[in-house]
């Protein structure tokens, strides 16, 4: 059952509202930093070694952690600590836009498994005490550990759901076949595992990033002459 719990999570199918946002991908795109399969995937690949989502995920597991032990003080620390390292506005707004939405939908897919809930806490009343707004990495986090999802496991669906969103984009934008996409998303696999063993080994300390140039992708997207993605 829990492969099945993380599935639904991490799908593209989750009605977040995540097709709507590119990342900077769209920017980077329109200067021709990015023009087929091999360079999307190298953008890709640099993120997954260096870049935001490393952090976003590392905040994911500790929302995890904080919601396993029941520490509401810790998940409301990090999830304002989320809020303050987003560097561009539209990537907080996609954040607490999408952490806002999944924790409404979670609340009603709870009255369809509380058989299952036996030791942990009532999701309605920590949610509300957490307050808004909620980012979408402490979001996935504490839906991840409600529905009992092993670490290793929420960590690698998050990141899955977040190449294929982007790579999702990408097939649009440049555009590219689905069959390249979906080679694209099997080469990045090894990427994903490898963050994925060095994310849940990351002290609080080591929490920094390399993004400067999602940064700046994402500063110029608010004056492209077109756009189809909202970041």
């Amino acid at each position: 059952m829990t492969i099945l719990k993380l599935l639904q999570l991490s799908s593209s199918a989750l009605p977040l509202g995540a097709y709507s946002y590119s990342e900077g991908l769209e920017t980077a795109i329109e200067q021709d930093q990015i023009r087929g399969k091999e360079d999307l995937r190298q953008w890709l690949s640099d993120e997954l070694s260096y870049g935001a989502i490393r952090l976003e995920t590392a905040l994911m597991l500790r929302g995890y952690r904080c919601w396993a032990t029941q520490d509401l003080d810790s998940l409301s620390y990090w999830n304002q600590w989320a809020s303050a390292v987003k560097e561009t506005s539209e990537l907080r707004e996609q954040s607490w836009q999408m952490g806002n939405t999944l924790t409404r939908l979670l609340l009603s897919l709870e009255t369809v498994r509380r058989e299952s809930n036996q030791g942990s806490w009532d999701l309605e009343q920590g949610i509300n005490l957490m307050g808004k707004p909620c980012n979408y990495a402490i979001a996935f986090g504490m839906g991840a550990a409600h529905w009992q999802i092993d670490e290793h496991s929420a960590v690698l669906g998050y990141l899955h759901s977040w190449a294929t969103n982007l790579m999702n984009a990408g097939v649009k934008l440049i555009p590219i076949s689905q069959t390249l996409g979906q080679q694209l998303l099997l080469q990045l696999h090894p990427e994903m595992e490898s963050a994925t063993t060095t994310i849940l080994n990351l002290r609080d300390d080591e929490l920094y990033t390399c993004s400067w140039g999602l940064g700046l992708a994402g500063m110029q997207h608010e004056i492209q002459y077109t756009r189809l993605f909202r970041s």
